[in-house]
């Protein structure tokens, strides 16, 4: 019983791009943070210190606080998902991915209320950090973070 060209081509290239997925995922951990000046500051919480000399630097706060997160394992790079704390939660809806990192949609919402709606990219080799909105004497930072 011989098999036809076309359908062994198809079965190659369908094992490959699932091949191709499987070693692609990556994860990507999402954060809510209070970033804040405080006279004591915390340790830095273990999901930021790998960027904490730069999140120091560009926003000039000495404490972050991480007080919603969520992490997502990216198979196909259209995955969404939602990363929430008591007041605000981020919707993130990845419409897929290129070489250098995925094109996002980000959704920023305190309650049920949209503060902030933007596509972005996440680079896969460097932090997506946008500055949300002043909270108490605080900000909030949006964290997103290829691991």
């Amino acid at each position: 019983m011989g098999r036809s060209p076309a359908f062994l081509i198809s079965f190659i290239a369908l094992t490959i791009g699932a091949t191709h997925a499987l070693q692609g995922a990556e994860t990507v951990w999402s954060g809510l943070v209070i970033a804040e000046n405080v006279a004591q500051p915390q340790p830095m919480p273990p999901e930021l210190t790998r960027i904490e000399g730069s999140l120091k630097k560009f926003f000039g706060y000495n404490q972050f606080e991480v007080i919603g997160q969520s992490q997502k394992t990216l198979k196909t790079g259209q995955e969404d998902w939602l990363a929430t704390s008591k007041f605000f939660g981020l919707h993130v809806d990845a419409r897929g991915e290129t070489e250098a990192g995925y094109v996002l949609n980000l959704k920023l919402y305190k309650e049920k209320e949209l503060l902030l709606e933007t596509d972005t990219k996440l680079s896969k080799r460097s932090p997506l950090v946008i500055k949300g909105p002043q909270v108490g004497g605080g900000q909030l930072l949006l964290v997103l973070v290829v691991q």
